[in-house]
This record gives structure tokens, sequence and C-alpha cells, in this order.
């Protein structure tokens, strides 16, 4: 499938699913509540301009650069319709099932009664939004927290106990994550003085053309044993050989389907990273091959592995993957979103392991998308890697 198609498809997704988020929230809030004619009109138009703002300024933002509050205006827009839509739908779920109560107990809901729990529903999920996403957006807006994680590996020589490694992962530079957050990133982190960093993806969300300034503080970047990089799924909807060009001008070592030693003789590991699992269908010879980046390794030693999303586990575990850091996940982002991120990802925040590989799963260091967080803080992570004593 080409990448025009591929582009086709999920901009008809997009908008078919914008859509009907929007009608159910006219449906439910200006319709069924049957407000008065002029509140009717002026809720029908702030409906419609809300979806089209939704669509149009992210989209347009990759072509022109839109004022910043304007493009998080949209954003903060599309997560509030998203739980305005989760707990619309939970209110027709609990109607269809008090509905049926009452028809199995003989009795009926007259006009009355059915517009009465119309505007309760309406007035509770409008107010339980408000509250979410402003906590959401006040929690996205924040400093990410450093979150420390102690991780133990049977093949990690003594000598390198107590190796330090910062895991960045989906910054998303962009839209509404720009130079100031990237600045302070490096600070922070190299407050730290870790021994490694890796970014595993989605560092970016547009072109090097666009971005370049933005991201130009990761030049400053420090870690004893080198800053290291792998594509995540953005960097392709962004220009990843671009990218990957001009990370290596900042000093960014970026791994594709390929391993290095960290570390000097003995005492000493691998580390790899692949490319992003959905890398395949955009050509040029990108796709994630662990095999290929493993060859002729020595099983003996130890290995962390980078790979953006946390599904590559499974190939990982597979060929004795020590450790393997991966991000994507956002933690859900904003709840109840952890639920469908399951159904595509084996693990989604926090360390975990699979057989004899153990994996950490970043909940992202930016956001995506609304500024919102919801019951999912992004982080920095300190990871302390240690020998089995």
């Amino acid at each position: 499938m080409s990448r025009g198609m591929m582009m086709t498809i999920w901009l008809t997704v997009v908008v078919a699913i914008t859509c009907a988020m929007h009608y159910l929230l006219w449906a439910r809030l200006v319709r069924d509540t049957a407000l008065p004619p002029t509140a009717r009109r002026i809720g029908t138009a702030l409906v419609v301009l809300g979806g089209l703002v939704m669509l149009s300024a992210p989209i347009a933002h990759r072509a022109v650069e839109l004022p910043r509050w304007l493009v998080g205006s949209a954003w903060v827009w599309a997560g509030t319709v998203f739980l305005m839509t989760i707990l619309l739908g939970a209110g027709d779920v609990g109607k269809l099932l008090g509905g049926l109560a009452v028809r199995l107990g003989g009795g009926s809901l007259d006009a009355e009664r059915r517009l009465f729990l119309a505007r309760v529903i309406g007035v509770g999920a409008t107010a339980s939004v408000t509250t979410m996403a402003g906590i959401g957006v006040r929690e996205a807006l924040r400093r990410p927290q450093l979150r420390r994680v102690r991780v133990q590996l049977e093949r990690l020589p003594a000598a390198m106990s107590g190796l330090m490694i910062v895991q960045i992962s989906d910054l998303h530079v962009g839209a509404t994550i720009r130079r100031e957050e990237v600045a302070d990133l490096v600070s922070r982190c190299n407050a730290i003085a870790p021994d490694l960093v890796a970014i595993t993806g989605d560092l970016v969300d547009g072109s090097v053309e666009f971005l370049a300034d933005a991201v130009a503080p990761l030049a400053d970047l420090r870690a004893r044993h080198g800053v290291f990089f792998v594509t995540g799924n953005h960097e392709y909807y962004s220009g990843a050989d671009a990218w990957i060009a001009h990370l290596g001008t900042l000093g960014v070592r970026v791994l594709r389907n390929e391993r290095v030693v960290i570390g000097d003789d003995e005492a000493s590991f691998d580390l790899a990273g692949v490319d992003d699992w959905s890398a395949g269908p955009f050509g040029g010879g990108h796709g994630p091959d662990l095999e290929r980046a493993l060859a002729g390794r020595d099983g003996a030693r130890e290995l962390i592995l980078l790979a953006h999303q946390p599904r590559q586990i499974h190939e990982a575990a597979a060929a004795g993957v020590g450790l393997q850091l991966s991000g994507h996940t956002h933690g859900g982002q904003i709840w109840p979103f952890n639920y469908l991120v399951r159904l595509q990802q084996p693990f989604v925040a926090g360390l975990d392991r699979l057989d004899r590989t153990q994996i950490y799963v970043s909940r992202g260091t930016g956001y995506w998308g609304p500024p919102m967080r919801v019951a999912a803080p992004a982080e920095v992570t300190l990871l302390e890697i240690v020998a089995t004593a």
C-alpha cells in the first residue's frame, strides 16, 4: 500500500470519527435537552465550529506555522470531545439499561421524565468533563516528573552495576511543545549527569525545516557513553530520513537495526536499536530487523534494546534481550484510553517482563495531540541498571 493511500485512509477515518463524536455531542447536549431556539442555534454553531477547528488547525499547522494558542485550543477541544464521548456514551448505556428495567417492571418513562434525565446527564457530563479537562491540561503543562526505576540484569558485569540511563520518549516537539521545553529538558538531564541517554522515538511532529531550531538544544545533551535514538512512528510522518541525518549533526547516534558496545573490554554490554514497528510500508529500507541488529553477537553478554513500540517484546524475548526500553503508549495519556491501548500493545506503562526479558515502557515525556494528561503523568525516566548479586 502506497504512503498516499495510507494517508487517504487515515484522513477518512479521522474525519468519520470526528463527525460521529460531534454528532453525539450535539444530539445529547443540544437536541435531547430541548434548548430554547436561540440557545439551540448557538449550541449547534459551536459544535460545528469546534469540529472544523479540530480537524483543520493541526493539519494546516504542518504547512503553515499557526499561533501556538490556536493549535493548542484545537487539541484541547479534541481531548474534551473525547472525554464527552466517553461519558455521554456511558450515559446512553445507563439510559438503555434503566429503560429496560422500567419496562420489565411494567412501567414506562414519559416525555417529561426523559427530558429531565437527558438534562441531568448533559449537565453531569459537562461538569465532569470540564473538571477532568482542566486537571488534564494542568498536568500536561507541568514539567515531566523524574521517575526513578531500578532494574536488575543477570548478565551485566559487576563493574557496570549502577549504570544510570535517562530515557526520553514521545516528546512530540511540534505545534505546542517547542524550543523552551526542549532546552529545559536538556538542562534537567545534564544535571543528572547520566551515563547514557536513550531517546525511544516520537521526538518530533513536523519536518526538519519547521523544527530544526526547536530541537537545537539537543546538541547540548551530555552523557558519558553517549546519546542514542531510535525512530518512532511519528518520525515517519515527519520525514524520517531527514530527521535521521539531522540528529546526527546534533551528536545523537541513531541506531537503525544495529548495535554498539557500551563500556570497555569486560566492563561492557551491548546496546541495540531497531526501526519503529510500523516503518516498513514507508519504504527506503526502513522497518525493524532485530536479527540484523544482533547478527554475530555473543549471547553471554548483556543486551539492552531500544524499540519504540512495546510489541517488539515478543521478538526481543525470543532473541534473549535482557531489557527493552520502549514508549509509544503515553500510558494511555487520557483515561480511559489506556484500555484501548492494551488492545494493541502487550504493555502500557512501567516495568514488566515477558519470560526472562524485562521491559520498561515510558508514559512519555511530552504528549501527542491534546495538551492533556488524565491519570497518566509525563515522565523523564532515570533507570539504574544493576548487576544481579
